[in-house]
């Protein structure tokens, strides 16, 4: 790999783990995703105007997708209400590898490489670092975050899916994000009674900005994937978890013991193992 691959990787790393923290900080997380979204939706429009629709065997693939990534973002939204970004983050980002491993093991049989099982002891035991000792993760927040976790994989599955049923890649994530920014609001609205927008307000382009940020680091990956091959790439973007545990501890004043440093590292190392393929 070249130095704009890796450079790409982990700018990518850095910006998922910035907007994470973004949304940790927010007074009211679910508003602030919800504001988030509207800066993937204002993307989302030309891009669907600019392709033609998705086949029509696509849809029940583009809504089921939409519809878990409004469950990724109330779920993220309840994990980050119960714990910190330096404890929540690292169990999100692993248990996704983790829980794809593990079903692809349990629900198709397929055998688990050397690599895999040494990645799937590896994410266990840092998960298990971060929720013992002293300022440790609450059951809660675990719970949370590994529900969360869970939603990822089950999107990034279907997306796989559904993306090649679309016949576009670019007409499918339109789609999909403009379902989201529909749905998002609504949910929002559901569970609040109103959404108040002030677009003046100092809170609405911080949270339209953290929308920016988390569009940035998809596109990052995204051109790094085009220039180099998947598996490094995917592993250097795993650094993220080690990114939040030291913005936690400098941009949010979190704790950053010697015991929750070397918990996040076991679970970067563990899900670069299950993601990494030569």
């Amino acid at each position: 790999m070249n130095a704009t691959v890796v450079g790409l990787a982990l700018f990518a790393a850095i910006l998922h783990a910035g907007w994470n923290a973004f949304l940790r900080t927010g007074a009211d997380r679910l508003w602030t995703v919800t504001i988030m979204s509207f800066s993937s939706t204002a993307l989302a429009i030309p891009l669907a105007l600019f392709h033609d629709l998705p086949a029509s065997a696509a849809w029940p693939y583009v809504v089921l997708s939409a519809v878990l990534q409004v469950g990724y973002s109330v779920f993220l939204v309840a994990a980050y209400r119960h714990g910190e970004l330096g404890q929540v983050y690292p169990i999100v980002r692993g248990s996704v590898p983790l829980l794809v491993a593990l079903g692809s093991f349990a629900l198709a049989g397929q055998q688990l490489t050397m690599p895999e099982i040494v990645g799937v002891a590896l994410v266990a035991c840092g998960i298990i670092g971060l929720s013992l000792g002293r300022g440790r993760a609450s059951t809660t927040s675990i719970l949370y975050a590994l529900a969360t976790g869970a939603i990822i994989a089950a999107y990034a599955t279907v997306d796989a899916i559904g993306v090649r049923a679309a016949g576009s890649s670019g007409a499918y994530a339109a789609w999909v994000l403009l379902i989201y920014g529909a749905l998002l609001p609504a949910t929002f609205i559901a569970l609040r009674g109103r959404l108040a927008v002030d677009w003046r307000a100092p809170e609405t382009r911080r949270a339209l900005g953290g929308g920016l940020f988390a569009l940035v680091a998809y596109g990052a990956v995204v051109a790094a994937f085009a220039l180099g091959p998947a598996g490094p790439i995917t592993a250097i973007r795993e650094t993220s978890v080690i990114f939040a545990a030291f913005i936690g501890r400098f941009f949010l004043g979190e704790q950053l013991t010697p015991r929750r440093i070397g918990a996040c590292a076991v679970v970067a190392l563990g899900a670069i193992c299950l993601g990494y393929q030569a």
